[in-house]
Parts: structure tokens; C-alpha cells; sequence
């Protein structure tokens, strides 16, 4: 494989005369892959500009209010009290991640990141509809300061700001919710004055992102790129040139007898690059996957009337040895941890409890032996509801033996919200048989048992 010894020595947007950023002005050529993109972009927008706005069980479909402390997903309520599922469920996404990542690179960054979506199918559309193609972007950005410059720039960062924004509205919703984003659209600014800025804020962050920093989200900020250097092997599955069938490469000519590969050096597959490199240098950390060279490469093949996926979905075995595609030995360990930990995270949601219930003995008190010879312990007790319902409860002791007396009694919580209760437990000391015993606790709501807690009672035994 011909490469340049020192191309990893710097990132493709940094000019190598000038010692400057360089702008990306990617070719768009709309080939299979570049059609089967676009559609999952689109389904992937619908997704998520529609996400705030379903309700299930009378909740949004997805909700991640970090101020209240309130998660929703697909319907179903967590609280702080189910954060093990959630560092259990992020724990789970990292493995499949690593997975995924050990089987096909980078393909998340190049067909589902929403940065890559945005910028590539919303902005870059934007930018091409109002500027023109990649060679008039050029054109227009050397030429002198005019009225058709100021004109076409002005337009292009005006729609910009209105797309940042209405995205800016949407990812709020995701944070306080879409009926507080409601409120706050059409209620006096005054009321909302801290929503209202957080709109801006994030607004201009999304304005700066798809403005200016660009692929640079995805070259340089991202840390996912990095990891492909531990993740990725020779059988990982990969966007890659097939070096041993297109080197030597060279141009076409008609006049003299050529032993060249299969690669006419057209560069194509750098121009269509997002991120600017040139994927016949080998895997590098700035690819992520989109396969618009495959597209370029295919494209240029047909033309040139040879086989196609000169670059493709390949790994290095297959290239260097025409083997088939195998998963190697690690994959096979990632996804038995995998299965693991989907088993058992699915185990804890399903019998994840409809309330949860915190019981602790009083603080500063002991025991209270009564007239009628029983010994009681107070406790305060505090139940969340994690339903999307409201619901009415019983306590009830387990032991037949054992009763509770409430001071302060409850019976009923409201979806999503806790009550706290304070009663005595009272035993017949003639039935205590250790000085610290372990009592259980069950609540009932219409007639079935929705969460058991167990707590201690201290009295002198018998």
C-alpha cells in the first residue's frame, strides 16, 4: 500500500503551507450507500423532533430532567432511588458500544451520530441550496468582499440561527420537558426568564457547532475516534481501500502498456470527505464511516468499466489474504458480557417495584415498653410513587403478631410523587426472643402485594 509516511503526523483540516485551519468543502455525490443514509437520517430527525411531543401513559416518550430528577423512558418513570439501573443500563450501552465498535468501526459516527446527521443532511443542504456546490463554496469564500457575498452569507447564518434555535427549543424539551417548553413560549418572558436564556445559550452553541467547529466535533473534541485505536483489529469490519487490488495506482492511458491497480488516482475519495482525508492511507481516527468515498470509488469504477468496491466495508484479513469475514475471539468475550448484563438489567426492570419504600427507626429513641406488656419502636417511613398513576396503599406487618399503630397515616400517592408516614410497631414481649430482630413490612395496593422492606425492632427479649 503507497501512503505518505508522515500522514498521521497531522490532522487533514490543519493546511500544511500556512499552518491554519483548512476549510472541508466535501463533494456531495448521492450514490446507494449516500440514499440509504438520507433515509435513516430523515427517520432518525422524525424521531427526534417528534420524542417530547408522544406521550406515553401520560409521559414523554423520552424526558432526561436532570433539574427534578426525573427520567423518563418510553413511558416508564425513574427516580434517584433507580439510579443502579441507570449506571447499570449506561454500563450495558458502553459494552455494546465496544462491541459494535469491535465488529464495524466507526459506522455509529457516520450513519447515526446527530452531529454527523445535522451537519451533513440539514446544514450542509442548507449551505449547498443557498451557496452553491462544493467548487462555488470555494469561489464564493476567495472572492472579495460584495454585495452577492454579504447577500448569500447573511441568508445562509440567518437560516442557521433559525434551524440552531428551533433545535435549540427541542433539546430543552428533552431537559424540562415539552409542557414547561410550552409555558415558556407562550407565558410572559418574564415568568421564564432562565428558560428563555437557556434557549439562546444553547442556540448559540448549536449556531457555533454547525457554523464553524464542524468536523471538528469529530476529529478533535469526540473521544469515540481515539478508541478505535484499542477497539479496532486486523478482522474488524471497516471502511477500507483494497490496496492489494488498486496499487500501483495511476492514470489511465490509452498510448502506452501500464501495470497499474485497479486505482486511476482521480482523488474522488478525498474530495467527498467530510473530514478530509484520504482513506487509501489506511484506517485513521478521523474516518467515521459515512462511505461517501464508497459511493465516489463505485462511481468511478462503473465509468471505467471495473469491478466496484475497490473501497468498501472490508477488514485487513480479507484485503491482504481474500478471506471471508470472521469476528475475532474478543468479540465473542464482549458479547457473552453483553448478554450478561442485558439479562440481568432486564431482570431488574421487570421486577422493578411500583413503589419504593424507605423505613428507618426513629432518630434519638430506643425502645417503649407499655402497660399491657408489649414493647414498641417508632419509625418514620417515606413511600414513591414511580408510576405514571396514582396510587392507594396498605401497610401491613407480616408477622401476625406484630401490629402498627400510625401517628401520622397516608393512604393514597399521587403519580410521581411520596408521602411520609410515622407509626409504632408494637410486639408482645413475651414473643421476643433476641434484643435486635428483624422485622418485615409489606405494602398492598388493591390487594396485591407492590413492595416489601425489612427493618429492625430492639426490645429486651423475654
Amino acid at each position: 500500500m503507497a501512503e505518505a509516511p508522515n500522514f498521521r503526523d497531522h490532522l487533514p483540516s490543519i493546511s500544511d503551507t500556512e499552518n491554519k485551519r483548512k476549510w472541508m468543502y466535501p463533494q456531495i455525490i448521492k450514490g446507494k450507500l449516500y440514499n440509504y443514509r438520507e433515509k435513516l437520517s430523515y427517520f432518525f430527525l422524525l424521531l427526534l423532533f417528534s420524542g417530547p411531543f408522544i406521550k406515553i401513559n401520560g409521559e414523554q416518550l423520552i424526558l432526561l430532567n436532570v433539574l427534578e430528577r426525573k427520567f423518563v423512558f418510553f413511558g416508564v418513570i425513574f427516580w434517584p432511588q433507580d439510579f443502579y439501573l441507570f449506571v447499570l443500563a449506561i454500563l450495558t450501552f458502553v459494552v455494546f458500544i465496544v462491541m459494535f465498535t469491535a465488529i464495524f468501526g466507526r459506522v455509529w459516527c457516520g450513519w447515526a451520530c446527530p452531529q454527523t446527521i445535522f451537519m451533513e443532511m440539514v446544514f450542509r443542504k442548507v449551505e449547498n441550496w443557498i451557496e452553491g456546490d462544493y467548487i462555488q463554496q470555494q469561489k464564493l469564500n476567495a472572492a472579495p468582499l460584495n454585495g452577492e457575498k454579504v447577500l448569500k452569507k447573511g441568508v445562509k447564518h440567518f437560516v442557521f440561527i433559525l434551524i440552531s434555535f428551533f433545535i435549540s427549543n427541542i433539546f430543552l424539551a428533552y431537559i424540562i420537558g415539552s409542557d414547561a417548553l410550552m409555558k415558556i413560549m407562550t407565558e410572559p418572558i418574564i415568568q421564564h426568564t432562565s428558560g428563555f436564556i437557556s434557549i439562546w445559550v444553547f442556540t448559540f452553541v448549536f449556531y457555533l457547532v454547525f457554523s464553524y467547529v464542524r468536523e471538528l466535533v469529530c476529529t478533535v473534541i469526540c473521544p469515540y475516534g481515539r478508541l478505535q485505536g484499542v477497539l479496532l483489529d486486523n478482522q474488524s469490519m471497516i471502511v477500507a481501500y483494497d490496496y492489494e487490488r488498486g496499487e500501483p495506482r495511476g492514470k489511465v492511458s490509452k498510448n502506452t502498456e501500464q501495470h497499474l491497480g485497479d486505482c486511476i488516482d482521480c482523488k474522488l475519495c478525498i474530495h467527498v470527505c467530510p473530514t478530509g482525508i484520504d482513506i487509501r492511507n489506511g484506517t485513521q481516527l478521523e474516518c467515521i464511516n459515512c462511505t461517501a468515498c464508497i459511493d465516489a470509488c463505485d462511481m468511478v469504477m462503473e465509468k471505467t468499466h471495473r469491478p466496484t468496491r475497490l473501497i468498501g466495508f472490508m477488514s485487513e484479513d480479507q484485503i491482504k489474504s481474500k478471506s471471508s469475514f470472521k469476528l475475532s475471539k474478543k468479540v465473542y468475550a464482549y458479547s457473552v458480557v453483553f448478554i450478561i448484563l442485558v439479562s440481568v438489567l432486564g431482570y431488574l426492570l421487570v421486577s422493578r417495584s411500583a413503589i419504593e419504600t424507605t423505613v428507618l427507626r426513629a432518630g434519638g429513641t430506643l425502645y417503649q415498653m407499655r402497660d399491657n406488656g408489649t414493647v414498641s419502636n417508632l419509625y418514620n417511613a417515606e413511600l414513591v410513587n414511580k408510576t405514571t398513576d396514582n396510587v392507594i396503599f396498605e401497610m401491613k406487618a407480616e408477622d401476625k403478631n406484630v401490629t402498627i399503630q400510625f401517628i401520622r397515616k397516608e393512604n393514597s400517592i399521587k403519580k410521581g410523587g411520596s408521602v411520609k408516614v410515622t407509626f409504632f410497631l408494637i410486639i408482645p414481649q413475651k414473643d421476643i426472643e433476641e434484643y435486635k430482630s428483624e422485622i418485615e413490612i409489606d405494602i398492598f395496593s388493591n390487594g396485591k402485594k407492590i413492595d416489601e422492606i425489612k427493618t429492625n425492632f430492639i426490645a429486651p427479649p423475654n
